[in-house]
């Protein structure tokens, strides 16, 4: 926020913020991997033309980001650069067009620094992949940032950027905050139409930001919902809210997990800040269709299995893209219509559930973030990156993210709004250890509310 009125009043230029953060992702990301591609000589123009509208414009007619640098996942065109998707499959071709979330924060002023790692075409709750470094916790390096949005996280947290977007479509944006300390906010689906694809049956991917604080948070969604008036409303206090607090997880049938001691102090400290702050809080029992996961997995995996890729570029594909690629051309449309009339059944039962409390509780994460290789098992497998030899044992991977992020990808498919907060550290106060957080699951249209509270508790 300091950034942003400094840029607008001329206090700081463009350039010298720019000039900043270009200094800080050569200087940590050959360490930190949370960077595939940095513009800086198209940053640096941007940067250029910002100074010379804001010599030209009053403070208060300037872009509402102006001067904001800002990077991109590698899942999102950019226009004039190469957009890697993660994957060693694809030929690397320059964009030819600007992605429409990318066009939006272009017209708000915001200025790009590069894209940023992800993992091979954002399936996974780490960003790892066959073709760059992966990306790292700046809290520990030798833990993963998270995933999808594992590059962003990382580079917000490490004063790479001063916030960033990402896109969540079961857990993206969540899941990496969580792991690096951060407030992430998944808005309710169909808010911020420019994150809509034609490849997402189940309509379970929204963009939202990755930032250090909820006015922050707030700041992102004014851009992201043109009107929305976020950063303006969230500094009233919320209303008393009855709180439901639950462990239950629609995974837990197909894959029994259960939360570290660290998860359970972080919800531990998230129920009393919410206490204090004079919420009502309860125990909430919800009732999951254990054919949630098998449902789920059919409709994230549909997207992989349309992508173009060519036969002779198979075997470049990382085991578990490889695998559920397989199995989603070997499904029926019949099988794909049929698990998006459940999830559609499981949004209304869960949605009417819910709607006995103002606000869901539950941990951000069931265990603190993983280290770099463990999904894929590869953490005490020497070089691992690049590497041809991965274990492939693809069902694996997909049960250890589900382990790691149980209560992530039902907000998606029942499309409401949702917010991580770091309220604890594995070491204690002060920034030590690992930052474990809470999460908080809203009804339709409860943003505002989500990042009223975040503010509340001190985020």
């Amino acid at each position: 926020m300091a950034l942003r009125e400094n840029l607008r009043r001329g206090e700081v230029s463009a350039v010298e913020a720019t000039t900043h953060f270009l200094a800080r992702i050569e200087h940590e990301n050959p360490l930190l991997g949370a960077f595939i591609t940095v513009t800086a000589d198209l940053a640096m123009e941007q940067a250029r033309a910002a100074d010379s509208l804001q010599r030209m414009t009053a403070a208060e007619d300037l872009p509402m980001l102006h001067g904001m640098p800002l990077a991109f996942k590698d899942l999102t065109d950019v226009a004039g650069v190469v957009t890697t998707h993660g994957s060693a499959a694809l030929d690397h071709k320059p964009a030819p067009a600007d992605a429409p979330l990318v066009s939006l924060f272009k017209e708000s002023g915001a200025l790009t620094l590069g894209k940023t790692q992800v993992p091979e075409f954002g399936l996974t709750a780490y960003s790892e992949n066959r073709i760059a470094p992966p990306s790292r916790n700046p809290h520990a390096l030798s833990r993963s940032s998270g995933g999808s949005s594992g590059g962003s996280a990382a580079a917000v947290a490490a004063g790479l950027l001063p916030f960033a977007p990402g896109t969540d479509g079961g857990g993206s944006v969540r899941i990496p905050a969580a792991a690096c300390g951060l407030v992430g906010l998944k808005p309710g689906r169909g808010l911020v139409v420019a994150g809509e694809s034609a490849g997402d049956p189940a309509r379970l991917v929204v963009p939202g930001p990755l930032a250090r604080s909820a006015a922050d948070a707030a700041l992102m969604m004014d851009a992201l919902v043109p009107g929305g008036q976020f950063l303006a409303a969230i500094g009233e206090p919320p209303p008393r809210l009855r709180i439901g607090v639950t462990l239950d997880s629609p995974w837990a049938t197909t894959f029994p997990f259960t939360p570290e001691r660290e998860a359970l102090d972080a919800l531990r400290t998230g129920e009393t800040l919410l206490e204090h702050a004079g919420h009502m809080l309860s125990d909430a029992s919800i009732r999951y269709d254990n054919r949630y996961p098998d449902a789920f997995t059919t409709a994230w995996t549909a997207g992989v299995g349309a992508a173009r890729i060519s036969p002779s570029r198979e075997a470049l594909l990382a085991p578990l893209t490889r695998t559920f690629r397989r199995r989603a051309q070997q499904r029926s449309p019949a099988k794909l219509a049929e698990a998006l009339a459940f999830l559609r059944q499981f949004q209304h039962d869960t949605v009417a559930q819910y709607a006995q409390w103002d606000l869901l509780l539950m941990p951000a994460l069931a265990l603190t973030p993983r280290p770099v290789g463990w999904f894929t098992g590869t953490e005490h497998g020497g070089d691992r990156w690049p590497s041809a030899h991965w274990p492939g044992d693809a069902d694996g991977d997909y049960r250890r993210q589900c382990e790691f992020a149980p209560w992530s990808s039902l907000v998606n498919v029942c499309g409401l709004p949702a917010i991580t907060i770091p309220v604890h550290w594995t070491g204690g106060a002060g920034g030590q250890g690992l930052p474990m957080g809470i999460q908080l699951v809203g009804p339709m249209g409860s943003e505002v509310l989500l990042l009223q509270v975040a503010h509340q508790l001190g985020y």
